[in-house]
């Protein structure tokens, strides 16, 4: 996790910056005069102001921004409204589960304004409101999405200086063969069950077996992402507990250690979500030992219950990712890889247009889009290359995987710097390379022939003059598409995806 890339020191300026903006957000309600539970309302809504909202575009994310109070009030006054009738509230948080889950077929905006909605129920409670309460945490929520979205877009607007690529649309698919739609059943009949189970283990803190299961649906499209999703989720539980029970309950609640202590863990969050879930949980364990601090109510029995609760929620993932409607590793692996392929495809096309003189040609886009591409490809082939599969052969593949598309990404960074110069322009031995490349890519994206095709072309490609850069990195191109169909099926073994 410390020696994770981090370009531009990008998760470094988040990180900070999260912790200024949730700081800024409770300064604010406490300034306002605003109780103890409408400033820790206030400080985590600002904390989600700033996580989840992600579009592409730095207009995008105000308007989200500004969407949140439209999702959140509302839950947040059902929420309260029904907190005393244990059966209408029950049926009220599986409906805001659903919905939020199947929001997120809009994008980032649906998904940021879904899990709004769920944790402003969940935040209710956490903190056992009541109706009484709902115009000062409304006043709390307002205060701190105003003061977050300050933080953003005035006082540190990094996406300005570094703009993020368009993030790839989801998975396509309609009815129940859309995994969003599938996953909002998944993560409704998890919750259900969590729910049942949580409240046998407690009445009062039923919700954190909820909670969990949430959150392991966050970014997870199949039941092998999900599932190794939920052992991280509890290990790291289990190691902030641990440091719960050495940090939290010796400070007793202590507000100034305890609030310097959280805002290390709202770094903490920030700086390894992108890396690794089980430090970012047990960031998020630490930081809710210390508010149960504050609250005066945490002991080690509630820490044991916390990571009882974890278990239950995890566990009734497992079940709805195995039993309910579920989503195939190997269909998730298919589909982002293939879409790599086309970008890679899409930015070669654009170079070849450069490179054949016309200016309208621009391959960056394309670029910027396959490192999210690869992303998304790293998480899906997540649970092949986890240390506990049992399926050693599919691991070395997928590993395979990865390192080519990797070398694809760096060769068309290069090819995308050569585009750019105008000296390299109507080279017809570049065009006639970039040609090749492309038959290749639709020769991967169509069939097992297609890729023993590759396979047996490969061989053949005309010696070209290695001192062109442009050249270089376009038979790197070749190389690596051709050593791509081995584990993308035309191998003896069951191939890594089903084409």
């Amino acid at each position: 996790m410390f020696v994770a890339p981090d370009p531009g020191r990008l998760r470094l300026r988040n990180a900070t910056r999260a912790v200024i903006g949730v700081a800024a957000a409770v300064a604010v309600s406490e300034l306002c005069g605003l109780s103890l539970t409408a400033s820790i309302t206030a400080g985590l809504a600002a904390l989600l102001a700033l996580f989840t909202v992600t579009d592409a575009t730095v207009r995008d994310q105000r308007i989200t921004t500004v969407l949140l109070p439209i999702a959140g009030f509302p839950v947040l006054a059902l929420a309260t409204t029904l907190h005393g009738i244990t059966p209408a509230r029950d049926a009220a948080f599986l409906a805001v589960v659903f919905c939020g889950v199947y929001a997120r077929r809009w994008g980032p905006r649906g998904h940021a304004l879904g899990i709004f909605a769920f944790m402003n129920f969940f935040i209710t409670q956490f903190l056992h409101a009541v109706p009484a309460q709902l115009p000062e945490l409304y006043t709390a929520v307002g205060l701190a999405l105003f003061t977050a979205g300050a933080t953003r877009f005035a006082l540190w607007p990094i996406e300005r200086h570094t703009p993020p690529a368009a993030a790839p649309p989801a998975l396509p698919g309609s009815g129940l063969a859309r995994p969003t739609t599938r996953q909002a059943f998944q993560a409704t009949a998890a919750s259900a069950l969590a729910l049942l189970v949580g409240q046998l283990l407690s009445e009062e803190r039923w919700y954190w077996a909820v909670g969990t299961v949430w959150w392991i649906f966050v970014n997870t499209a199949s039941r092998g992402e999900t599932l190794v999703r939920g052992f991280r989720r509890v290990f790291g539980t289990v190691i902030g507990i641990a440091v719960g029970l050495l940090v939290a309950i010796p400070l007793h609640g202590a507000p100034a250690p305890t609030a310097a202590l959280v805002a290390v863990c709202v770094f903490g969050i920030f700086y390894t979500a992108a890396v690794s879930y089980s430090w970012m949980m047990l960031a998020v364990t630490v930081m809710v030992s210390l508010l149960y601090g504050l609250l005066g109510v945490l002991d080690p029995s509630l820490l044991e219950l916390r990571l009882a609760e974890t278990g239950v929620g995890a566990l009734c993932a497992a079940l709805a990712v195995a039993l309910v409607l579920p989503v195939t590793t190997h269909a998730t692996n298919d589909a982002w890889i293939q879409r790599a392929l086309h970008c890679v495809h899409a930015a070669t096309a654009e170079a070849t247009a450069r490179l054949a003189g016309d200016p309208k040609g621009d391959p960056a886009p394309h670029a910027a889009e396959l490192e999210l591409l690869l992303g998304r490809v790293r998480m899906a082939l997540a649970p092949l290359m986890h240390p506990l599969t049992p399926f050693r052969a599919r691991k070395a593949r997928a590993r395979q995987v990865i390192e080519l598309l990797d070398d694809c990404a760096r060769e068309v960074r290069g090819l995308v710097s050569v585009a750019a110069d105008p000296v390299a322009s109507h080279d017809a031995r570049l065009a006639a390379a970039c040609w090749r490349v492309e038959a290749a890519v639709e020769a991967l994206t169509v069939s097992d022939l297609g890729r023993r095709r590759v396979a047996s072309a490969s061989g053949e490609m005309p010696q070209q003059d290695e001192g062109e850069s442009a050249l270089v990195h376009l038979r790197g191109l070749e190389k690596a598409l051709s050593e791509l169909a081995m584990p993308l099926g035309s191998s003896p073994n069951p191939p890594l995806v089903r084409p």
